[in-house]
C-alpha cells in the first residue's frame, strides 16, 4: 500500500460557480468530499494548507508548502499530491523543484473548470496526480505537473491558454511522461538540479518584460537599495533597445544581479548580436543568460538563489543554465 498526502491550497479545483455564474472559493473546499477509488492499494492523508485563489499565492506560501512537504518526507509518506490555482501553479511548482530534497514523489495539479460546471476537470487530475505519486518510477525525476493525463516536468511547463483543459505545455521538450488507461509511463528523465533547502524568501526580485522603443524609466523606478535582483524578459535571443542600457548598467552597478530570458515562447537567451542593447552588449555587461525558462520560472530562480546567500558567482552559474 502507498500513503499519500494530498495538500489542497484553492484555486479553480476548489472552487464552484454562484448562482451568477461567477467562480469564487467557497467556505469549504469540494475536495474534501472527494471518495478515494483506489481501494486498499492506496492511503491517502487530506490537508487544507491554504484555500485560496492562485493570484494570492506568495512566495512566503510557497515556502509553508516546502516546510510541510519536508515534514512529511518524515512521516512515512511514499508521496505528495499538491492541489493548486493555474494562474501561479507553475512557479509553486518550480519553486518546490529547487527547494525540495529528491526524496519524494511531489505531483502538482489543478483544474480549468470548477467542481459544479460540465466537463470538469478536477477530479480526474486529482486521481491521475495521485496515481503519478504512488509511481515507482516517479521519485526521482523531480517536482512534476499532472494535468489532463499528461505529465510535465515543473521546471519547463507553463500555461498556454486561459481557459482551454489542455492549457499546461512544455514548449520545445514536450511532456515527460503520460497517464493511460494501464497505468503512468514515463519516456523521458530530468537532470536534477541543484538543491537550495532555504528558510526565508527575498523579497523585491522583479520581473520586466521588454518592448519596442523601451526607454530607461523602468528600469530607473526599482534602482532602489531594497531591490534584490532583476529578471528581464528580453527581445529576441536576448536582445534590448538601446535606451534601455544606462539604466540596466546602473543595477549592475548597485550590484543588483540582473538576468535575462526571451520573451519568445521557444528557444533559448543567447549573445548572439554585437549590436548596440545585443545580447554580446549585455552579457559583457554582466547580465546572466539564463537559458531555458521562461520570465516567470527565472524570477523564482533568482530569488531562490539570492534567499540562500549565493555570492555573485555562484548565483550566476545558479541562473544561467536550467539544470544547474
Amino acid at each position: 500500500m502507498k500513503k499519500i498526502l494530498v495538500l489542497h491550497t484553492g484555486g479553480t479545483i476548489a472552487m464552484s460557480a454562484d448562482a451568477s455564474g461567477n467562480v469564487v472559493p467557497g467556505a469549504e473546499n469540494p475536495l474534501d468530499q472527494y471518495q478515494s477509488s483506489f481501494g486498499a492499494d492506496i492511503q491517502l492523508e487530506t490537508e487544507d494548507v491554504f484555500n485560496l485563489p492562485s493570484p494570492h499565492i506568495t512566495p512566503e506560501r510557497m515556502l509553508a508548502l516546502k516546510q510541510r512537504i519536508d515534514k512529511a518526507a518524515h512521516e512515512g509518506v511514499d508521496g505528495v499530491v499538491v492541489t493548486h490555482g493555474t494562474d501561479t501553479l507553475e512557479e509553486t511548482a518550480y519553486f518546490l523543484d529547487l527547494t525540495l530534497p529528491n526524496e519524494l514523489a511531489v505531483v502538482v495539479t489543478g483544474a480549468m473548470r470548477s467542481a459544479n460546471e460540465i466537463g470538469s476537470d478536477g477530479l480526474h487530475n486529482l486521481e491521475t496526480a495521485i496515481q503519478t505519486a504512488s509511481s515507482p518510477d516517479a521519485a526521482d525525476k523531480g517536482v512534476l505537473v499532472v494535468m489532463n493525463d499528461e505529465i510535465h516536468s515543473a521546471r519547463y511547463v507553463t500555461k498556454t491558454h486561459t481557459t482551454n483543459v489542455a492549457t499546461f505545455r512544455t514548449p520545445t521538450f514536450g511532456p515527460i511522461g503520460l497517464v493511460a488507461n494501464h497505468g503512468v509511463v514515463f519516456f523521458e528523465s530530468l537532470l536534477r538540479s541543484t538543491v537550495c533547502p532555504i528558510q526565508t524568501v527575498t523579497d523585491n526580485v522583479f520581473l520586466i518584460k521588454a518592448y519596442a522603443g523601451m526607454g530607461p524609466e523602468l528600469f530607473e523606478a526599482i534602482a532602489q537599495p531594497s531591490t534584490h535582483g532583476v529578471v528581464i524578459e528580453a527581445l529576441g535571443a536576448g536582445n534590448m533597445p538601446p535606451a534601455t542600457l544606462p539604466a540596466i548598467q546602473k543595477l549592475l552597478d548597485m550590484n543588483i544581479p540582473v538576468a535575462l530570458v526571451s520573451r519568445c515562447f521557444n528557444g533559448i537567451a543567447q549573445d548572439v548580436y554585437a549590436y548596440e542593447g545585443g545580447g554580446v552588449q549585455l552579457k559583457q555587461m554582466g547580465v546572466i543568460f539564463c537559458q531555458g525558462l521562461n520570465g516567470q520560472k527565472a524570477r523564482i530562480k533568482l530569488l531562490v538563489g539570492v534567499s540562500a546567500g549565493m555570492s555573485a558567482d555562484e548565483l550566476a552559474r545558479f541562473v544561467a543554465t536550467a539544470n544547474s
